[in-house]
């Protein structure tokens, strides 16, 4: 029985021509090339692998077990036939490997033109080598050679690399082809590179750190290595400048250098912290004076203030002034850190409410008028309200002007007295007229009663000395 593997499936009848119940190749087949990592098999119908191929085809592995038969049915002869098994192909940075072959008859394995393993004597029973060597970094060829001449036909050839760590020491090569791109609206960072040749390759790690500072942080392949050749990555928004760099690690856990740096600048989206130990108190003029403490961010650039919810103004310094309102209301205050990034903290709040009112002093009591040489000389019982600033001091006369207009005429004397103050001497020529006099308590919020009101308190009296001619 006649045991195949591949060989039936790829020869094409285009490519051969007939001969004598044999298979002869035409130029064609020579033109057969097999895409690296696949092996370019060369079949012949003698031991020494000489002249024209009769047949060439490409594998994927070297495994067959022709049996007692033709390997290709009827191309090449039952026995004394050969093949050659060429492959070329990178290894990255290479390292330990394992070489085995196996076959009956005999095999012969060579890397670079070197031979490595040489079983080539006819046997009836199968031959089996394995050996360790190192393959060098970059672009390697293995050529394998088969004989049989009598008999049962196998063949057998694997490389692979040891992935022990005790054996493997040999670092990957850096990723080539990398780089990284930043979407702003997104913040993401996005990076590629160009896949490892290495055979014993775990995957990748990515590595990010802070522009001006030494530490990287492991940022993508964090568990276990990438297997794919790009990474989104998600920065802190903070608006600082970011590096990355790639590193292939194989499966001994060996890691790459990293490959040359490239940055990124996030967008700033975090906000400052909060203002704190925001307050509110009185200034000289009835107003609200608003103070707090920055927060320890460095990229504060202003602060608004709101009152009631509204934005009222922006401010630089860490103090506002709001003017003067409505008396004995309350306002309610919140100052919020804006960045450079235009990023608005959470709201510090507070509330103050307005002192004063519009409501006039009580009208004087105890006033008492008394004439003397030098004026007039008045008394008055102290008004006790808190908010009494001063006293004003009014003076009626008498008016006629013989056309039946008359009346008293009031008016301000320019003198301001203190709220503590409960006498007062107008000093004034005496001439022996009838005249008012009048006390006002102003409070704070210039509140006072009006000199016309009803409940205004008034004496009259008569100065001395004689009354002049009308």
């Amino acid at each position: 029985m006649i045991t195949r593997t591949r060989l039936s499936a790829l020869a094409t009848t285009a490519a051969l021509v007939a001969s004598g119940g044999l298979l002869t190749a035409t130029p064609a087949a020579a033109a057969v090339t097999c895409a690296s990592p696949l092996w370019k098999a060369d079949y012949y119908a003698n031991t020494t692998l000489t002249g024209t191929p009769r047949l060439t085809t490409c594998d994927s592995v070297i495994s067959e077990n022709y049996g007692l038969g033709d390997p290709a049915v009827t191309t090449l002869p039952t026995d004394n036939f050969g093949v050659r098994w060429t492959l070329t192909r990178d290894f990255g940075s290479g390292g330990p490997f394992t070489f085995t072959a196996e076959a009956q008859d005999g095999v012969r394995v060579s890397l670079d033109g070197v031979r490595k393993i040489d079983l080539w004597k006819n046997n009836s029973l199968t031959q089996k080598k394995t050996i360790d060597l190192t393959v060098p970094s970059g672009r390697h060829t293995i050529v394998v050679h088969y004989a049989t001449w009598t008999g049962a036909a196998n063949v057998k050839f694997a490389y692979t690399p040891r992935t022990s760590a005790t054996v493997d020491k040999t670092r990957p090569l850096v990723p080539a082809g990398f780089t990284v791109a930043y979407d702003k609206t997104l913040n993401k960072a996005t990076t590629r590179w160009t896949a490892n040749k290495e055979m014993d390759l775990a995957g990748y790690r990515v590595y990010r750190r802070l522009t001006g500072t030494t530490a990287w942080s492991r940022v993508g392949g964090t568990t276990t290595p990438l297997t794919t050749t790009t990474f989104t990555d998600s920065p802190p928004p903070t608006g600082q400048a970011y590096a990355y760099e790639i590193r292939a690690v194989d499966k001994a856990g060996n890691e790459s250098v990293g490959t040359v740096d490239l940055p990124i600048t996030s967008v700033d989206r975090t906000a400052p912290g909060a203002p704190t130990g925001l307050k509110a108190d009185r200034d000289s003029t009835g107003g609200a004076v608003l103070t707090w403490t920055a927060p320890s961010a460095t990229d504060v650039a202003a602060y608004r203030v709101y009152v009631g919810g509204v934005l009222t103004d922006t401010v630089t310094d860490t103090r506002y002034v709001h003017p003067w309102g409505d008396y004995g209301t309350t306002y309610h205050f919140t100052v919020r850190a804006v960045d450079r990034a235009g990023n608005a903290s959470a709201a510090a709040a507070t509330s103050f409410t307005t002192a004063g009112d519009r409501v006039a002093p009580a009208p004087v009591t105890g006033l008492k008028a008394t004439p003397r040489e030098d004026g007039v000389f008045l008394e008055w019982t102290r008004n006790t309200e808190p908010d009494v600033k001063y006293y004003r001091i009014y003076k009626a006369e008498w008016y006629d002007n013989g056309e039946g207009e008359s009346g008293w005429i009031a008016y301000k004397l320019g003198y301001y007295l203190g709220p503590d103050d409960s006498s007062f001497l107008h000093e004034s020529t005496p001439d022996g007229e009838n005249v008012l006099y009048g006390v006002v308590a102003v409070d704070e919020w210039n509140n006072e009663m009006d000199a016309m009101d009803p409940a205004m308190n008034w004496v009259e009296v008569t100065e001395l000395g004689t009354p002049e001619a009308p």
